[in-house]
């Protein structure tokens, strides 16, 4: 009788996860890159360059430039489990803010022509940072109960948008860097301490919801924001993941403030740090909430 658990879940580094979680699971993952003052570094999860130092040299000036994983370095991911017989099920970065899953399933064309009798399924998670490493988190779960390659395939596309990013930055400079607000906005809204709160919508874009003056204030808002939309609102038993990059103890503050909102989380909110790749564009300052709720629609 087949294995239905013959088959790897894949992914790429900007799933922000600690590298813990990858060597647990079997999860192989694709490195983004990144260039920092000249030197080409892997995204790979705070083993070249530390997370403080990455974003100590960008506090200092740095500006660093980023490159997506093309379709040769795909091929070479999945070609070594495909030769062994076994299927690939690759969870991307969303496509609203990279081209990574476009040279994905460019690769999944060739692969498919190469090895006609495995199947290869490459997914848009719409999803970015750790909360692309909670939808493949959910998978690993389903696989680990024995769920088929095709029924983790048909999950993963039904219930994507059911996971939320609610993200919230205190600089504004690197957002103004990445064209996501305007220099005028970025110079009144500091002045001003003005802090985004924004969300990844339906298309897997990253979008500005509203305005809030003051960092407490703000921090308040993206829990209840998480009271709004969670799944049995404050009788929610799902996980919790945040995200930040290079600031902790605003990221304790508000796992704080989600854990007694919320007393049936399914354990502690776990914190990560936001990659190199990812933090490349929001910079340090940014906090991002992650969640399963009702479906984002826009």
């Amino acid at each position: 009788m087949p294995d239905k658990s013959n088959y790897i879940i894949s992914c790429c580094s900007t799933a922000d996860m600690p590298a813990e979680f990858f060597e647990k699971r079997e999860i192989p993952y694709a490195c983004f890159h990144f260039n920092l003052d000249g030197v080409e570094y892997p995204d790979d999860l705070g083993k070249s360059i530390s997370f403080e130092d990455f974003y100590q040299r960008i506090a200092n000036g740095a500006q660093p430039v980023t490159s997506q994983v093309n379709t040769q370095q795909y091929i070479e991911l999945f070609e070594p489990f495909l030769k062994q017989g076994r299927d690939i099920l690759h969870i991307a970065l969303s496509s609203g803010i990279s081209g990574a899953y476009h040279s994905a399933k460019a690769a999944e064309s060739q692969l498919r022509e190469k090895y006609p009798e495995r199947k290869i399924y490459v997914v848009d998670s719409l999803a970015a940072s750790s909360g692309y490493g909670m939808l493949v988190d959910a998978l690993w779960d389903l696989k680990s109960n024995g769920a088929s390659i095709e029924d983790a395939h048909e999950w993963v596309e039904k219930n994507k948008l059911f996971l939320h990013h609610w993200f919230i930055t205190t600089d504004l400079r690197h957002y103004r860097r990445g064209g996501r607000i305007s220099a005028s906005s970025a110079v009144f809204g500091t002045l001003l301490n003005i802090c985004p709160l924004m969300n990844v919508d339906s298309e897997g874009k990253l979008i500005i919801q509203e305005k809030i003056r003051g960092k407490k204030k703000v921090m308040g808002e993206i829990v209840n924001r998480m009271e709004f939309h969670a799944l049995n609102r404050t009788n929610y038993t799902g996980k919790c993941f945040i995200s930040h990059s290079a600031c902790l103890y605003e990221a304790e503050l508000i796992a704080s403030l989600i854990e007694d909102t919320f007393p049936n989380l399914d354990g502690k909110v776990q914190i990560n740090s936001i990659g190199t790749v990812i933090g490349s564009h929001t910079g340090p300052g940014t906090i991002a909430v992650y969640f399963w709720g009702d479906k984002r629609l826009e």
